[in-house]
C-alpha cells in the first residue's frame, strides 16, 4: 500500500517559515586522493581568488574522475556518529539521518516538478536513515549520458569538467600565508582529482524534525574558530554569464540548488564563477547564503520562495515520521512531473543494507551498556538559542540582498 504526500497545491505552504535549527557540526571525515575513508580533516581546503581569463576546459583529457559505480550507501556517515558517540559515551539523538544530497531533493521539489527521485529509508532505534536509491540514481545517469549535445554546445561532461576545474583554480591545501607563491601562481597547471572531499556532519532541524546530515564542504575562508562558534564556510559553483533573460531564469532556478545546499549545512558564503559559453571564467562574485532567498523574492521572477521550500519539507518530514513504522525498507519516490511523493513498504523485515552490521552492532553494544533511556546529545542544538529567523523577512538578510545579489539578478 502507499502512501501519499501531495504537492499540490502549493499555496498550502505560503508564510513565514517553520522553526529552523542553525546547523551545527558535530564531525568530519575526509576522503583522500584516492577517495579512501579518513576520520579526519585531511582533505580540508581553503579559498584563495582564482585568476580571471582561466580556460576551465584546459586539463579536460587528464581528469581523474572519481567512478562512483559502488553504492557506498550511509558507510562513512554512520562511521563518524559511531566515533562521536564512542567519545562521549552518549547515543547521537536525532529523527533522521541521511546526506545533505536527499535533504536537497526534499526541500526543492515543490518549485522542482521536472526531476524524479527514489529514496530508500528504514527505522532503528526510533531514527529514520534515508540514502538514494542507487539503481535509480545508476539509470538516471545512464540516460542523460545517451543525450546529445545541441550542436555547437560542449557536451555535458565538459561542462561537469568546468566545475571540478573551477574548484581547483580556487583551493589551497594550507592557509594563503603558509602556502608557496608557486603553487598559488600554478593551480592553472594542477590535474583535476575529485576523489579528495572534506564532508561535514551536522546536526541541524526543520521544523518538529532534527536531524543529522553529511555532504561535502568545498573550502574554509581561513580558519575554523577554536570556540565552536559559525564556521566561514565557502561554496563554489559555476555558471553561464547573463545575455538574456532566459539566462536570467536559469540561474535563478539555480540559485535555488545553491541556497539549499549551502543552507542545510550552515555554509555562510558561496562564490560564483560565471563563465563564457566556451568555458573562459569572466568573473567571480560572492553571494551571502542568507540573502539569497530575499533577493530572488524581491527582485526575480518568482520561480521559487525559500519560507515555502522549508515549510514544504517540514511537512514532507512530518508526514515521513508517521508513516515509516516497524520494521523492513521504505521507498520514497517522486516521479517526474508527478504531483505528490509516494511512500510504500518493498521490504517487510530488515534494514537492507542501509545500516552496516557495524553500526548496528555498536548501537545494540551502547544500549547494554546504558539501560537508562539514552540522554539527549549534547551536540544536538537548543532551540531557544539557535532558532533562525524566517528566510525572507529577515532584516540582515534584506540588507545583504541589495550588496550582494542586485547585481547577479540584473536589477
Amino acid at each position: 500500500m502507499s502512501n501519499t504526500f501531495d504537492i499540490q497545491p502549493i499555496g498550502r505552504f505560503v508564510g513565514q517559515s517553520a522553526a529552523i535549527k542553525r546547523p551545527r557540526e558535530i564531525g568530519c571525515f575526509s576522503y583522500d586522493d584516492k577517495h579512501q575513508f579518513r576520520l579526519d580533516d585531511s582533505s580540508i581546503r581553503y579559498y584563495y581568488p582564482p585568476n580571471l581569463g582561466a580556460d576551465l576546459s584546459r586539463g579536460f583529457d587528464t581528469f581523474e574522475k572519481l567512478d562512483d559505480a559502488a553504492d557506498d550507501h550511509l558507510d562513512s556517515l554512520l562511521k563518524t556518529i559511531m566515533a562521536l558517540e564512542k567519545e562521549t559515551g552518549k547515543r547521537v539523538e536525532t529523527n533522521v539521518i541521511t546526506w545533505r544530497g536527499m535533504m536537497t531533493k526534499i526541500m526543492g521539489a515543490i518549485f522542482s516538478d521536472r526531476d524524479g527521485f527514489e529514496m530508500n529509508a528504514t527505522l532503528f532505534q526510533d531514527t529514520i536513515f534515508i540514502e538514494e536509491n542507487h539503481e535509480y540514481k545508476r539509470q538516471s545517469q545512464a540516460r542523460q549520458s545517451r543525450q546529445f549535445s545541441q550542436p555547437g554546445r560542449p557536451s555535458q561532461d565538459m561542462m561537469s569538467f568546468w566545475g571540478y576545474k573551477f574548484e581547483t583554480l580556487c583551493l589551497l591545501p594550507r592557509p594563503w600565508d603558509e602556502t608557496p607563491r608557486e603553487y598559488i601562481e600554478n593551480r592553472e597547471n594542477e590535474i583535476v582529482n575529485n576523489h579528495a572531499q572534506y564532508c561535514s556532519v551536522v546536526q541541524t532541524g526543520i521544523g518538529s524534525t532534527t536531524m543529522v546530515l553529511g555532504g561535502e564542504v568545498d573550502a574554509l575562508w581561513d580558519s575554523k574558530p577554536a570556540d565552536g562558534g559559525p564556521i566561514k564556510w565557502v561554496e563554489l559553483k559555476t555558471s553561464a554569464e547573463i545575455r538574456h533573460d532566459g539566462d536570467l531564469m536559469n540561474l535563478e532556478r539555480k540559485l535555488m540548488k545553491f541556497w539549499i545546499q549551502s543552507f542545510l549545512l550552515g555554509v555562510p558564503k558561496i562564490i560564483v564563477g560565471f563563465r563564457t559559453q566556451d568555458g573562459f571564467l569572466k568573473r567571480i562574485e560572492e553571494m551571502d547564503t542568507a540573502s539569497i532567498p530575499g533577493t530572488v523574492k524581491r527582485r526575480g521572477k518568482g520561480t521559487w520562495d525559500g519560507n515555502m521550500c522549508i515549510n514544504f519539507a517540514a511537512g514532507l518530514l512530518d508526514f515521513l515520521r508517521a508513516t515509516i513504522k516497524g520494521d523492513g525498507v521504505w521507498r520514497i519516490r517522486r516521479k517526474e512531473r508527478s504531483p505528490a511523493i509516494e511512500v510504500f513498504r518493498i521490504e517487510e523485515a530488515g534494514h537492507g543494507d542501509i545500516i552496516s552490521d557495524e553500526f548496528i552492532n555498536w548501537r545494540i553494544k551502547l544500549a547494554m551498556d546504558d539501560p537508562l533511556p539514552p540522554p539527549v546529545s549534547e551536540a544536538e542544538p537548543k532551540q531557544e538559542s539557535d532558532t533562525e529567523p524566517p528566510v525572507a523577512s529577515s532584516s540582515t538578510g534584506t540588507q545583504a540582498a541589495v550588496s550582494t545579489g542586485a547585481y547577479v539578478l540584473g536589477l
